[in-house]
Order: C-alpha cells, then structure tokens, then sequence
C-alpha cells in the first residue's frame, strides 16, 4: 500500500527552512547581480536589519498559501502559489522598507530578488512534489453509494488531476460483497452515502480491521459530526454536536476585519474601479452598476453592488436564470470583469454597511433561494452567517457546481470556522483568478460512459 499523503510536521518544517534559505539566497544573487559581484555593507546592512521580519512574513504568507500540503497539489498549482506568494512578498517588502526606515535597501534588489527567487524556489518545491508523489505511489481508490453520487465523484477525481489517486472501481449496490471483492486491490475506500447505519458499521469495522483508508463523503451527518466536544459526565462520554453558527466573540473579530481591510481594499482598488467604471460607459448602453436583491444572514434581503457586466435587458424575457459558460447575455467587456472578479469589487462597500462579510456563503437571489430550500431542508444553514464577496465554495468549488455541493461547502466553513480559515480563503481567492474554471457558469456533463470509462463496474 502506498505512504500515506501529506507530509508530517517535521517534513514540512524541514522543506520550509530550505525556502527560507533559498530566499535568502537569492537575496544574496540580486545583491551580487546589482552590484557587479560586490555587496556594499551600506545598502546590505538594511537588508540585514529588514532579514528577521521579512523571513517571518516569508514563512507565513507560505504556510497560509497551502503550498506544504502536496497530496492535491499539480505543477500549475505550485507555480501559481510560488508566483502569487513572491508578488505578495515583494510588494510587503516595500511596505517594511518603507515604515522601517531601511531606506538604503533598494528597490532593484527587490525585483531581481522576484525573479530569482521565483524561479528558485518553482524548480525546488516541483522537485519536492515529484519526490513525494514518487514515494506516495498512486492509491487505486473504489467508490461505495449510488450511481449519481459515484458519478460526480469519479467526474471530480478525473477533473482535479490528481496523480495521487485513480479511482479503479465503482459499487452501485451490494456495498459490502463488492467492497470484500476488491480488499486485496484496493488502498482507499470512498464511502459515500450507505444504505443503513448497521450496513456502514459494518463495512467501516470490515475496511478497518484489514487497514484500509476510508473517505467519507460530505454528507448531512457526516458534517454534523465534525468539530464537536467531547463531554464527560460522570463515568459517561458523549459528543456535544455543535451548532452550525459562528460564536458572538468569533463573529466580532470578523466583523472588526471586515471594517478594516475592506476600508484599505477600496483605497487600493479605487484605480481598478474607476477604470472599470469608464470601460462599462464607453461600451455599452445602461448604467455603470448593477443592483440585486440578494438574502445574507438570518434571511434578510439587501441590494448587493456590482459592476454591470450584462446588456441591460438581459432577463426581460427569460426571467431569473443562473449563470452559464459562455453566457450570451455577458457584454464584452463584462466578461473580463467576471474572469478577474472585478465586477465584485463595489461589493466592499456592502462590507463595509454591515450586509456581508468579506469571506462567507456566496448570497443568492430570494427567487433561487424559495427553489433551493423546497429542493434541500438544510439550505436555510447557510443563512445563520453574513454572505460573502468570496468563500468556501468559490475557492474549492467550481462557478458550475451545483447549489447542493456549494451548500455542503458552505456548511462546512460554518462548522470549521476560524479566522486563520478565512485568511487562507483569501489567499486561495487570488488563486482562483488564474483558474478559468472557477469563473465559468453551470456547463454541460459528460455521458456516463465517458465518466466511468476505464473504472470497473459492480451493480
């Protein structure tokens, strides 16, 4: 059976003080690139004196970009995350040079460090990926539930591609004898929903006396499950279920964050905005924003702000539609807006009123909320936080996935809630940007056949 994924704590501490050294490295290379070879102790003392707070941001923007968790990671990924980590870099070092008074540090330094660094540090980290995948083998995974579940499952597997995991096998029915058939050719098995919980318990003792991995699916009660206490009470334990709303000291926090960065956001992307403003009036008739009637916390409906990046009359005549790929009612310039997420910028002035959060449940239109609640009792969950410009679901879902997978993503960040959550959101967010699929609307499936081809079948 193939190591298990994810490095442990030593080895991520271990491939994190080499990027600090090949960072600092490269400081060294730009030093030397600048100067023909010298390093003047003017201009490197700054450096010196800036070297502990610049290292202390490397390692955390690192660590909160995901880039030492590789059992999901691809090499578009890694240079993503390293390319958009070193920008973040370069621009705080500025920052730091700035406030800090190191005003001998040049800025050259700076950008030839960028380069350097990036390139460095792209080549290391794909040479540790390939290394860990190389030792984690590829785990032949079988899916358990119905057809539909077990459909988009192996639809997810096969898009992500992921090398660390191939989906073999697929069981519709007879879970257990199916399961017994494969345990020899099998590393992971993916329970999705089982029939009874006196079949689960049973194929969960099976796969756990025989060692096996065993994922779980996101279903209702398996993230009422997650992150509850543990009560003792006398000589009885029991789990406390937790419930799915974000705590007053929590939520106060959020708030206070929320206030802050979306005040300095809006100073930031105020260049952005106007130039958008002026691209949506020279070319095409309406007004430069858009409002909407959108449902946020506790139900209650508010106008959500965004630039227009649809023809005014979009939906006089086939009323309140979802978005999709390609979507014909999209101006031309709307459609760059939307790739680069522009058009949800004036939506930090919904922050800043109270209406949304800046990480939270993307908030839907009360016309698709009536349909989604009639089709999911559990979809009003979602409503007990403030909505979000960006969230769970945007960051590790796609634009096309449907509202019952959002939902579980959504319900998700609700029962995980941290603040160090939300700050990897926003960074995923940035992510995001270079992904064209996470800006496409709902798009057609695949046949079956083309899903499962390849994947042995039990029914």
């Amino acid at each position: 059976m193939p190591n298990s994924a994810g490095f442990n704590r030593t080895l991520k501490f271990t491939v994190g003080l080499i990027d600090i050294l090949i960072f600092h490295l490269s400081f060294l290379m730009a030093f030397y690139t600048r100067y023909n070879g010298e390093r003047p102790i003017f201009n490197y003392s700054a450096y010196q004196s800036a070297m502990p707070y610049i290292m202390f941001a490397f390692i955390l923007i690192n660590t909160f970009s995901g880039i030492y968790t590789l059992y999901n990671k691809r090499f578009i990924d890694v240079l993503s995350i390293t390319f958009i980590s070193q920008i973040l870099m370069s621009i705080l070092i500025m920052a730091m040079t700035f406030f800090g008074r190191w005003f001998a540090f040049p800025r050259t330094i700076v950008l030839i460090n960028f380069l350097i660094s990036t390139l460095l540090l792209v080549v290391w980290r794909i040479m540790v990926l390939e290394i860990y995948i190389k030792n984690s083998g590829s785990s032949k995974v079988m899916v358990i539930g119905d057809k539909n579940q077990c459909r988009e499952a192996v639809y997810n597997f096969k898009s992500s591609g992921t090398r660390q995991y191939e989906i073999t096998s697929a069981a519709f029915d007879d879970y257990f004898d199916n399961i017994k058939k494969n345990i020899d050719d099998t590393n992971v098995f993916y329970l999705l929903d089982i029939n009874s919980l006196e079949e689960e318990r049973k194929i969960l003792s099976y796969l756990t006396r025989h060692n096996k991995r065993i994922f779980l699916g996101t279903s209702f009660g398996n993230i009422l499950r997650m992150n509850n206490r543990i009560m003792n009470i006398d000589d009885e334990s029991l789990i406390a279920i937790a419930k799915f709303e974000i705590s007053s000291e929590k939520d106060t926090v959020k708030r206070i964050i929320d206030i802050i960065v979306s005040m300095i956001m809006i100073v930031i992307t105020s260049p952005i905005m106007i130039i958008a403003a002026l691209l949506i009036k020279l070319t095409s008739k309406g007004p430069v924003f858009y409002k909407q009637v959108r449902i946020t916390r506790n139900q209650k409906e508010f106008e959500i702000l965004k630039f227009r990046s649809m023809h005014i009359d979009a939906e006089e005549l086939s009323g309140p539609v979802l978005a999709q790929a390609e979507d014909p009612r999209v101006t031309k310039v709307g459609k760059y807006l939307r790739s680069l997420r522009i058009d949800e910028l004036p939506q930090l002035f919904n922050v800043l009123k109270g209406d949304m959060s800046l990480i939270g449940p993307r908030p839907e239109r009360p016309y698709f909320v009536e349909q989604f609640q009639d089709n999911n009792s559990y979809y009003y969950l979602r409503h007990t936080v403030r909505a979000g410009i960006t969230g769970y679901a945007q960051v590790y879902g796609k634009y096309s996935t449907d509202f019952n997978s959002k939902l579980k993503f959504d319900l998700l960040y609700i029962k995980n809630y941290s603040l160090v959550m939300d700050i990897q959101i926003l960074f995923q967010t940035i992510k995001i940007l270079f992904d064209k699929m996470s800006s496409q609307g709902i798009d057609e499936k695949l046949t079956d056949e083309e899903i499962f081809k390849g994947i042995k079948i039990y029914k």
